[in-house]
């Protein structure tokens, strides 16, 4: 009871293109509330009016969201309940909020979070690429040198990258992605997610690229990269167990079958198996 005295936060999802994939939930609260603090009011209009809603909105953008925090803590804590909405998606990935978050935290306000979509997960959920683990990027640098760094810093990453990126540099990311990651790395690229012109495309870097420039369509609109993580090189080296019973067998059967029979056993590669008894041999070791 005395959490509600204070007021409550709510953080609303809202959709990132089909206004269908909204909350029977979220419309009540974003109906219900007393305010709802809007990363761009003239957006959010657009979808309270889609779905009959009024209520009075209040700016909260990156170039004013120190000053505003304050303005809402206060509301806050004369008992409101606030909505806090981004363009699109979940709010404070990638939008303003963090602040007026952690003052709530200071201030024992509470705060609600709504499920909701989010272009990353949605994009990654159909990649085709591995992903229960995953590392979020956030947009990719628009310099090129810390674009590069950062690039070269993930190259061993073995968890799935995902990245937001502008139509305006996309084709000069993939050049930096083939160029500081590696040319054949699998990467898929999403664009424009649950709107009409949505598509999900995945190929090698280096033909990723080409694929792109073949049609300036293809990297029109929002766009998400999301890259394979590093596969580290498996070894070809067996164990000391494999090669003692493959010299027992060889005793007694020819070079092909001690290998058929060695790899049967261990239940290993025969090709494996074979290409190093050839080295093993070829260095005097067996």
């Amino acid at each position: 009871m005395n959490q509600l005295k204070t007021g409550t936060l709510y953080i609303v999802p809202t959709p990132i293109g089909n206004l269908s994939d909204i909350t029977n939930r979220a419309l009540k609260i974003l109906k219900d509330v007393d305010l709802i603090a809007a990363e761009n009011i003239r957006h959010t209009n657009i979808l309270l009016q889609n779905f009959n809603i009024k209520n009075q909105l209040i700016l909260m953008n990156k170039d004013n969201e120190k000053t505003q925090s304050d303005n809402l803590i206060n509301k806050l804590k004369q008992g409101n309940k606030i909505a806090l909405v981004s363009n699109a998606g979940t709010p404070i990935i990638n939008d303003p909020g963090s602040i007026l978050i952690a003052k709530c935290y200071f201030f024992h306000i509470k705060i609600i979070p709504l499920p909701g979509p989010c272009a990353a997960i949605t994009a990654l959920s159909a990649s085709g690429i591995k992903n229960n683990r995953f590392c979020y990027e956030g947009f990719l640098p628009s310099k090129k040198k810390t674009r590069c760094d950062l690039l070269f810093s993930l190259k061993e990453e073995t968890r799935t990258i995902i990245f937001y990126e502008s139509k305006y540099r996309i084709l000069q990311s993939i050049r930096d992605i083939i160029e500081q990651i590696d040319k054949n790395r699998h990467i898929v690229i999403a664009r424009e997610i649950t709107k009409k012109w949505e598509s999900i495309y995945g190929a090698k870097a280096h033909l990723m690229l080409k694929w792109l420039q073949e049609d300036k369509n293809r990297y029109r609109g929002e766009l998400i990269i999301i890259i394979d993580g590093f596969k580290k090189p498996q070894k070809n080296n067996l164990s000391k167990k494999v090669f003692d019973t493959f010299l027992k067998v060889k005793n007694f059967l020819s070079l092909k079958q001690s290998v058929l029979l060695t790899s049967q056993i261990h239940k290993i590669s025969k090709n494996i198996l074979y290409q190093q008894v050839i080295k093993n041999k070829d260095d005097k070791i067996i």
